[in-house]
Order: C-alpha cells, then structure tokens, then sequence
C-alpha cells in the first residue's frame, strides 16, 4: 500500500493518502491543491467506456444545452464570431459544439472514445472547451500541456469541472462517488496552472474557469 506519491499534475513528491474508500486511495497535494485516485486504482478502459456509454446526452434536450450555457454563455461574451474552437471530450452526444456553431464560430470535436481524430489535435484553436472532462484526465499534467500547446496566442482555454471547495468534505462529496471521476480540482489547482503557463485566471463560478493565453 501507498501512502505517499509524486502528485500527478505538479510532480511534487510526498503527497499524502487522504481517503481510502473500500478498494480506492485518494491522495491530495499540499502544493498544487489536486485531489486524485491511485492510478492502480484507475477502471480499465473498456469499463470505463461502459459508463459513458450510459450518458444520455442529446443535442436537442434543452435541459443539456443549459448545463452547457454555464460555460458557453460566459465565453461567447468573450469571443468574436468565426474564431476557430475545439471541443475536447466531447462525449457521447456531442453538443457544445453544435452550440458554438449556431453562434458563428468554427468547431473541432474530439474525444478519445467517441471521436478520437487525432487530426484535429495538429491545428492550432483561438478557443479550447473541455466540459466535464478534467475529472476524467488519467493524465493531467499531459492533458494540459496538451491543450495549451494547441492554443493560440490570445485564446481561452474553458474548463468546467465541479471545484473542491472544502476538502474536509471530500469523503462524502457526491462527484467523487462516480468511479470515472479520477482528479480533482480547486482553486488553487487551477492558480497553480495560471502560474505555471503565465495564464490570466477568471473563476467563472464553482464549475467553470477560463485560463487566457496571454503569449
């Protein structure tokens, strides 16, 4: 058993086991504020698409399309129509994007399951929008690079993702329940990212954070 490990975003060594919950380790980093599961624990890949598999995601539900609008609304106030956008992760029922379009803009749809076009990934994005996704990163620290590397000067990376507000609570805290959801994210996770990629950080609300590009 471990009690420690390197953190999996910001590689700080000794971060301690905070929760162990029947066959999962959670551990929480005191440098970068990541809360993440022991990557033995993580479920293989064909049973982790059997749960998204169980999504219900339709692009006509307008009950969807508002859960979308928390990060769509804030960021076409922030964008010009016919900017180039990707949508990574985009699940099951791809939505968000279609929502973009309709406002003027031009999208790309990934997902590693769904739509794994790895072309997409060798063109360059004005913005990037990764929605209930983060949480699901087996790999943050490349999932990140990743995505900022794809993102142009002056762009916005979106990401929606229910913040840890109070860790003292995690054990009990229902988005940790769903055995996808592998890391998790607070406030200072994310100022540790803005530092780390010379980002400006606008906290949009508990779910959703834009991190500009500022060069």
């Amino acid at each position: 058993m471990y009690f420690s490990l390197n953190c999996i975003l910001c590689n700080f060594p000794g971060t301690p086991l905070v929760l162990q919950d029947q066959s999962c380790n959670y551990y929480g980093c005191t440098n970068c504020g990541l809360y993440f599961m022991d990557p033995d624990n993580h479920l293989p890949k064909n049973e982790e698409k059997e749960r998204y598999d169980l999504h219900e995601n339709d692009p006509e539900d307008t009950r969807y399309r508002e859960f979308l609008s928390q990060i769509f609304d804030p960021l076409i106030k922030r964008l010009s129509p016919g900017l180039h956008g990707l949508d990574y992760g985009s699940g099951p029922g791809p939505t968000l994007h279609l929502m973009f379009e309709e406002a003027g803009f031009n999208m790309n749809i990934f997902d590693p399951f769904y739509q794994p076009d790895n072309t997409v990934l060798k063109q360059s994005y004005d913005f990037i929008v990764t929605t209930e996704t983060a949480e699901h990163f087996f790999k943050p620290a490349e999932e990140f690079d990743r995505l900022w590397n794809l993102l142009n000067p002056g762009g916005i990376l979106g990401v929606m993702t229910m913040q840890l507000r109070d860790p003292s609570t995690f054990n009990s805290w229902h988005y940790r329940k769903d055995d996808t959801h592998v890391v998790f994210y607070q406030i200072k996770t994310f100022e540790w990212l803005s530092k780390k990629y010379g980002a400006i950080l606008e906290i949009i609300n508990d779910r959703v954070v834009l991190l500009h590009k500022t060069k």
